[in-house]
């Protein structure tokens, strides 16, 4: 957002009023609300209404003007909506381009997750935000009804509030005899939640930069254990009787499994006495049969 105290003359409110008058001004709207972000907004309708309260430049009535305005915000809005539904993935794969910034684009990104779709509205007042608003709600794939609501709700509160301001505030002596004053003091109030938001970005990455430290990496916390389990596994290797596998049991079975010899006898020969004859043994022992 540019104004005459703070960029070039080209692009000051009061030069293109002067100049192009209220067509230059519905262009402006439309451009700085879905396509370029660095074109007076904010300034420029409150510097429309001042020319309105003191009949100069702008001979349209008050409230021709202001719908004029919510017109050419909510068109440009519509067109930055389409250009990110049709055109989103390509603006967001791209690092830099000549008309978007990835920078910007992410910080939009990060407002509309941030308020949903009531997002559309508060952008209006955010310089920088309410031109990449809209490309991040058609990228998003927000449905298109809902956006075209708070479109239409923002566009209102922003194009008719910031004019009507400019007008009646227009109409006191101090407020025309310093209008300079008055439109950079309009700039720092609409910089101030970027400011805000920046200083709160800033704090967490310094938190986080000194929290990292104090947690050491899951990989470190192992590490000196690995040495000293190599040193004792070594020390077990050493003093296990079963080393050598091979040398021991060669020596305790010598002769191979086809080397044993099968009984000599029969089975019947070593073992005499059978089941057969165990039912008088156990009857003996456990007399259940004998009579009380």
């Amino acid at each position: 957002m540019t104004t005459l105290a703070l960029g070039p003359e080209w692009i000051s409110p009061d030069y293109l009023i002067e100049t192009f008058s209220l067509p230059g001004i519905l262009l402006i709207v439309f451009a700085e609300s879905g396509l370029f972000a660095f074109l007076p907004g904010d300034s420029l309708l409150f510097t429309a209404g001042l020319f309105v309260a003191q009949g100069e430049f702008i001979s349209q009535p008050l409230w021709l003007v202001c719908a004029l305005i919510v017109a050419a915000a909510v068109l440009g809005d519509q067109v930055g909506y389409m250009i990110g539904k049709f055109f989103g993935p390509r603006l967001f794969s791209r690092p830099n381009s000549k008309l978007f910034k990835q920078e910007n684009l992410e910080k939009a990104h990060e407002f509309m997750d941030k308020y949903g779709p009531k997002a559309i509205v508060l952008a209006r007042f955010v310089p920088i935000v309410r031109t990449f608003a809209p490309i991040v709600a058609g990228a998003g794939r927000m449905q298109y009804r809902t956006f075209l609501t708070y479109n239409v709700i923002g566009g209102v509160a922003w194009g008719t509030g910031v004019t009507l301001a400019g007008y009646w505030l227009g109409q006191i002596e101090f407020i025309r005899t310093n209008v300079e004053a008055i439109l950079v003091l309009i700039v720092l109030v609409s910089v101030v939640p970027i400011g805000i938001e920046y200083l709160r970005e800033r704090k967490k990455k310094q938190r986080a930069a000194a929290a990292a430290p104090a947690t050491p990496a899951p990989q470190q916390q192992h590490q000196p254990a690995y040495p000293v389990m190599d040193d004792a596994t070594t020390q077990l290797r050493r003093v296990d009787p079963y080393d050598q596998p091979q040398q021991q049991y060669g020596r305790q079975y010598d002769q191979g499994y086809g080397n044993q010899q099968p009984p000599q006898q029969p089975y019947a020969q070593q073992y005499p006495q059978g089941y057969g004859d165990q039912p008088q043994q156990y009857g003996d022992q456990y007399p259940y049969n004998q009579g009380r």
